[in-house]
């Protein structure tokens, strides 16, 4: 059992992570992309962009497809598009080339977001589909441990487009491990009754039900305020304080180690306090300790230990959160569980993309914009838990769980 359950978080995790890996991986490139193309800060900025937007927007269709033809062929689909985006991406002659082919690529990397969840949901519920989740988290979160690091290593071998050549071989690899370990969860039974009119009944039950809209808004915008952070550090960090690539691939992955540490916390908090209480309180440390950073660095005080220090802080009150909520979320919506991840996906890159699109209005080469924006996220994404997550019965409980 111990070892099934360790490799279906291995897999999954590892398909999670071929999308993020080719976000995490890029950002040190970002800078010199913007030299290497002739483009400016914010347009080098809307590769990225368009990039969340389509893993947002794809996500649509491959949780209903999941649902009905299987978890499997609709990764299959998503891990060749993703391929073709990134050869696009190596090649393109300039920054327009450089983003559509970015779009394409979310296209396609999207489908290794969603239906990783839904599997979760497909073997397991409540406090294991938690353990489940967060070990998926896990694997998924070598990403943006190691993929900035990475990237930094290939571009001063490579240059920024052999960042897009070794993506290509990950998507490759995804594949093997899709034929060869992967098995399929959602039955031959179960499909029948899923099909493009059950997918639009369930993305209208999903809209009507005010719980399930919360709850994920409150993951939507903790992964918004990480979004933002991602679009700015490079520029931020690089530029401003005056990193080098590995420097500030170093710096980048200490958030992410917060973020994973604590995230390994999520089924032994939830088996003794209830999913419900630990978002409840999880979401308040990591709000008042963005707005702390957010308060210092508007009076004045600009140094780069201070903001790391409290965004490591941060981002560890947020690896409790996003597990937890995806749990409740897709706990009640099991027949619909790709429809569900679905929708939740998209909400949450659509928040994503949208945070970066007014933030990049705001960017004056300093970190307050960046550091008032994912403040101003903690904030809408604690007043969501307070909201949703304060008078209903906790949807996932064990015989020990109190609220």
């Amino acid at each position: 059992m111990t070892s099934r359950f360790m490799r279906a978080a291995i897999v999954l995790g590892l398909l999670s992570a071929i999308g993020p890996f080719a976000i995490d991986m890029y950002l040190p490139a970002l800078p010199s992309i913007g030299k290497s193309l002739g483009a400016d800060v914010g347009t080098v900025q809307l590769s990225l962009m368009v990039f969340f937007m389509s893993m947002g927007v794809g996500q649509l269709i491959y949780g209903p497809l999941s649902d009905m033809i299987g978890r499997k062929r609709p990764i299959y689909i998503g891990l060749s598009i993703f391929a073709l985006g990134s050869i696009g991406c190596a090649m393109a002659p300039d920054i327009h080339t450089l983003i559509f082919f970015r779009f394409v690529q979310g296209l396609g990397a999207c489908a290794g977001m969603v239906i990783p969840r839904a599997i979760v949901r497909d073997m397991h519920t409540g406090t294991d589909a938690a353990r489940l989740m967060s070990l998926l988290m896990l694997i998924f979160s070598v990403s943006p441990v190691l993929a900035p690091l990475t990237g930094s290593l290939v571009i001063k071998l490579a240059s920024w487009r052999g960042i897009f050549w070794v993506v290509t071989g990950a998507a490759g690899l995804g594949l093997l491990m899709v034929a060869t370990v992967l098995k399929e969860t959602r039955p031959a039974e179960h499909r029948r009754e899923s099909g493009i009119a059950s997918a639009m009944a369930g993305y209208r039950t999903l809209l009507g039900d005010r719980h399930f809209l919360g709850v994920v808004f409150i993951g939507a915008f903790g992964i918004a305020s990480f979004f933002a952070y991602l679009a700015n550090s490079s520029f931020v960090l690089i530029n401003h304080y005056g990193l080098t690539p590995t420097q500030y691939s170093l710096a980048f992955s200490v958030n992410a180690v917060s973020f994973i540490g604590a995230s390994q916390f999520t089924a032994r908090f939830g088996g003794r306090y209830g999913l419900k209480r630990v978002v409840r309180t999880a979401v308040i440390g990591y709000a008042v300790t963005m707005v702390l950073l957010a308060a210092i660095t508007a009076s004045g005080v600009d140094r780069l230990g201070v903001m790391m220090g409290l965004l490591v802080v941060g981002y560890g009150f947020l690896g409790l959160v996003i597990p937890s909520s995806a749990v409740i979320a897709l706990e009640e919506h099991g027949a619909i569980a790709g429809t569900a991840s679905a929708l939740m996906g998209t909400l949450q890159f659509g928040t994503g993309a949208l945070v970066i699109a007014i933030l990049g209005r705001f960017i004056d080469g300093t970190s307050l914009p960046m550091v008032m924006g994912i403040a101003a996220c903690s904030l809408i994404s604690l007043t969501f838990a307070r909201v949703t997550l304060r008078t209903r019965k906790p949807v996932v409980e064990t015989c020990t769980a109190t609220d």
